[in-house]
């Protein structure tokens, strides 16, 4: 499963390594949304929902799903600027088409509004289509997407407001401690990238990251199969603190290519018993069970999206889903009538930093 970004007769000054402050405040929300995925800030976030006032607390809950499983791609920006507030500017610019596009995002591949195919603002076979798919995810969502069909402008200003909210409860001050580490790493990519070439670079991104024997290709591994090309605009490399141990990618067509990469590993983690351990490695030694798994990291899914993403029956879909279950890496909750199910990523950690990370990307 690999993202491959064609860079073929690409110039190297097209290769970018650069700082975004909206890239790293949507990192910091979904910590905020899924701090399981970040046990590492878990003491800032619930420091930051202690002290968020309600009004804006509400907001966050009711836009979380732009930035908590699949980030919108407006909010990482192919051409980061020096501040919050001028990334914004430029998001204010995108169409109405695109921005609801990017923001009726599910993180069922298969689910996604696709770039090109009939707008959900005109068709109603589309918009009916991608109201089955918020109501699905839940009525937090489905709220949402019934009012950004029916009022964009009204919601995308809403959502601005929200973000420079934010920028004044909680980045601000998040962003003054974290940009000399970022800068610092900019550093180091950009020179080993003057200095050694793209290969040595993008090792020192990720291990997940690399550039194909060929030169002519970046590939990152991630949940699905995918191919993208940065020929006409480049390909930008975010650094972000608060985002590890998420490797985030920017690949829809129409939108300019972007890999978010952590700055830092996540520490190593407490034993488990063996039992324990020989459970979970036998509930993974099966490819389907960890296709589920890397899917269910990125938010939570019923039964029937998975088998609908990825083409299989709900009876073999439930059967994989209960040998999850039973290894404790996975929990259903009933809501209505779904039930979906949640990696538990503390339990994942467990068996090692590396496998957590390969699952989160």
């Amino acid at each position: 499963m690999t993202l491959r970004i064609d860079i073929g007769g690409l110039p190297s000054e097209r290769v970018r390594f650069v700082a975004s402050p909206l890239a790293e405040l949507t990192a910091m929300l979904h910590v905020l949304a899924e701090p399981g995925h970040h046990p590492q800030l878990a003491g800032w976030a619930g420091e930051v929902w202690a002290g968020l006032p309600p009004e804006l607390a509400e907001r966050l809950r009711e836009a979380e799903f732009l930035w908590r499983s699949s980030q919108a791609d407006f909010l990482v920006p192919g051409r980061p600027r020096p501040t919050l507030a001028q990334e914004l500017d430029d998001v204010d610019r995108i169409d109405d088409e695109r921005y609801v596009t990017a923001a009726l995002v599910t993180t069922c591949g298969s689910s996604r509004v696709r770039f090109g195919l009939p707008s959900p603002l005109t068709d109603p076979a589309a918009r009916e289509r991608a109201l089955d798919v918020a109501q699905a995810r839940g009525a937090r969502q489905e709220a949402f997407a019934e009012r950004l069909l029916a009022d964009p402008a009204a919601v995308r200003a809403r959502v601005r407001d929200t973000l420079e909210q934010c920028a004044d409860a909680f980045f601000d001050a998040a962003w003054a401690g974290v940009a000399v580490r970022l800068a610092a790493d900019l550093r180091v990519k950009n020179d080993l990238l003057r200095r050694q070439g793209l290969g040595a670079a993008l090792a020192a991104v990720s291990g997940a990251v690399t550039l194909a024997p060929d030169g002519d290709c970046i590939v990152v591994d991630k949940l699905q199969d995918k191919a993208t090309s940065a020929r006409d605009g480049g390909v930008t490399f975010v650094p972000s603190v608060f985002g590890r141990p998420h490797l985030v990618a920017v690949h829809a067509p129409g939108w300019h290519p972007v890999v978010q990469y952590p700055v830092a590993e996540p520490e190593p983690s407490e034993p488990v018993p063996l039992e324990t351990v020989t459970r979970r490695l036998e509930a993974l030694s099966h490819p389907v069970r960890l296709r589920l798994l890397r899917t269910l990291a990125r938010g939570p899914h019923t039964t029937g999206e998975l088998a609908h993403a990825w083409e299989l029956s709900p009876p073999e879909v439930s059967r994989h889903l209960a040998v999850l279950r039973r290894a404790g890496l996975l929990t259903g909750r009933r809501d209505g009538r779904y039930v979906r199910y949640r990696l538990n990523p503390t339990e994942l950690a467990a068996l090692g930093t590396d496998l957590l990370a390969a699952v989160l990307r």
